[in-house]
């Protein structure tokens, strides 16, 4: 696949900007999960660079986007290699901030052959990052003319900071809500675009289903263009908000059992992802509300399992395509299985970046024009 033509197109602005958590992964994976007091041997051994941030944007950069970090870590030996590894796969890390003392964040990560499943063992770094260690020239400098600013919400005060003059600068912030955090509700306030995991829905808005829950965030949010929750094996639910011009003429659709019929429309006889799409519906949530949107069901990649070999950072691959697919601007329909393969192609490596497909891997073929 020579021809530019057999490439991922550039997007017209592929520059983004993104804040949050890096770090050094200590990869070992094992026959099988220890049990305690006992020993065991690896069967591999790696070390990589990790954490949201950095995994999300060195994904968009083999994608062809133009990623600026800004982050911090340590003047050692793993904080050295970290930056080396971004520069070298195209980060700009200029806005990095490195203090002369303390600790580079670290991870043991144990990967189980057997159950093919990862144990994360996180180890923070210190000094953490605060808004005085950032000036507003090396910000602003960072932010000039970029498309969309991540966060992962580490580091909330600084984040704030950052995302509120990327708000002031109208600048669309995509923010990865894993889990509740300090400074999360303050970050999504801003936002226009989320990406959830799979427990995050209901857990932040108590919801009794998942799509229940994205109905309870979108009234929540209102600047939310979309929110998506990821699943793992079993996809991704998203919904989308539409203009309520004709809403008064629509129909309320208990948003449940629009579900249930999009996930008795999915092809199950392909192995690659595909996405399912409602039409444009007043969907209703008894008890929560009502909210004009398209409710998309998204299936993974069915990968063999002689092929899947490592699940650590699918949800930071998925991430960085759709960073990608904003500034590409796809369709939900083609967004959804997208960043569903490129989640894909990084299951089948040792740790959270190996596997990451490059703009020119013909692995991306399907998605080309």
């Amino acid at each position: 696949m020579s021809s530019d033509s057999a490439l991922l197109s550039l997007p017209d602005n592929p520059v983004i900007v993104g804040f949050g958590g890096v770090g050094v992964d200590l990869l070992a994976t094992v026959e099988s999960f220890p049990k305690p007091d006992t020993k065991n041997r690896t069967t591999q051994f790696k070390v990589q660079g990790g954490g949201n941030t950095g995994n999300a944007l060195t994904c968009a950069a083999r994608l062809g986007l133009k990623p600026r970090i800004i982050s911090k870590v340590a003047n050692d030996a793993q904080g050295r290699v970290l930056i080396e590894e971004l520069e070298a796969e195209g980060v700009d890390t200029s806005s990095f901030v490195v203090s002369k003392e303390g600790t580079t964040p670290f991870s043991y990560i144990i990967i189980d052959n057997h159950t093919k499943t990862r144990t994360c063992i996180f180890t923070e770094g210190y000094p953490t990052m605060v808004p005085e260690d950032l000036s507003r020239a090396k910000l602003l400098s960072a932010l000039n003319g970029a498309r969309v600013a991540y966060f992962d919400v580490r580091m909330p005060a600084t984040a704030l900071v950052i995302a509120r003059e990327a708000f002031r600068q109208n600048i669309s912030i995509l923010v990865d809500a894993e889990r509740p955090r300090e400074g999360l509700n303050d970050l999504l306030d801003l936002a226009d675009y989320a990406v959830c995991s799979e427990k995050f829905p209901q857990t932040w808005t108590e919801a009794s289903s998942i799509p229940r829950a994205l109905v309870s965030i979108l009234l929540r949010l209102p600047r939310l263009k979309f929110v998506i929750a990821t699943l793992g094996k079993d996809g991704c639910i998203m919904l989308q908000k539409c203009a309520d011009a004709e809403g008064s003429h629509l129909e309320e659709v208990d948003v449940d059992n629009s579900m249930k019929s999009l996930t008795m429309r999915k092809d199950d006889s392909t192995t690659m992802p595909t996405c399912v799409a409602s039409n444009v519906t007043k969907f209703r949530a008894d008890g929560i509300g009502s909210v004009c949107g398209r409710l998309y069901f998204g299936t993974s990649e069915k990968i063999p399992p002689s092929e899947l070999i490592d699940t650590t950072g699918a949800g930071d691959a998925f991430v960085g395509a759709v960073l990608y697919a904003i500034c590409a601007n796809f369709s939900p329909e083609k967004m959804l299985p997208f960043a569903s393969h490129v989640a894909a192609a990084q299951c089948r490596a040792i740790g959270a970046r190996s596997g990451l497909p490059y703009r020119t891997d013909p692995y991306l073929a399907s998605f080309i024009n």
